[in-house]
Order: structure tokens, then sequence, then C-alpha cells
């Protein structure tokens, strides 16, 4: 297994830099004359990660206790249902349960 030194951007990906050897092939660079124009970002986008999965806030809910749904509206502005299992955890539910007042 070889160790390498990744651009920041695949580290902030999450990409581990151990790899076995045999993934491993030697680097040739692009030919712009065979292949104009083909730049890393073109095969594979590495841009900023995106938010499409973070909660702006929690807009109603259905059901009592462990069986209760929660009406969720996304930052991207999609707005769908969850079990109340799945935000238990979430920031977003302490804030909710704090605006009608249950502890």
């Amino acid at each position: 297994s070889f160790k390498l030194d990744l651009p920041d951007r695949l580290k902030q990906r999450g990409v581990h830099p151990v790899f076995h050897s045999s993934y491993l092939r030697e680097h040739i660079p692009n030919d712009d004359r065979l292949f104009p124009g083909r730049a890393e970002t073109q095969v594979a986008d590495f841009g900023e990660p995106e938010a499409e999965w973070a909660i702006d806030r929690i807009l109603s809910h259905k059901g009592r206790r462990a069986d209760a749904v929660f009406e969720i509206q996304w930052k991207t502005g999609d707005k769908t249902w969850l079990p109340y299992d799945r935000v238990e955890k979430l920031d977003a539910l302490a804030e909710y349960f704090q605006l009608l007042g249950v502890e």
C-alpha cells in the first residue's frame, strides 16, 4: 500500500490517501492535441460539497412520540416527511420543540 499526497479538494471530500499498489498506475499527462480541454474536473466534479441534505427547519408534525412524522424543509427548498427516528438527534428538532414550548 502507498500513501499519496492528495489535493486538498479530495481530502475535504473524504478520499482516503492510502491505496493498494494494484490500484496505482503511472500518471500520463493529458495530450491536449488528442483530447483537447480535458481537465480532471470534467471527469469527476470535485466542487464544493452539496448542501442538499442540510435541514433548514422543521415545519410541522403528525402523530405522537415514536410514531410521529415531521415535515422537513431542506435548505434546497424541498419539503419532505421524515419519521421521528430519522430526526431525533437533530438540532432542528430541538429548535422545533422549543418553539412549541415542549421540553
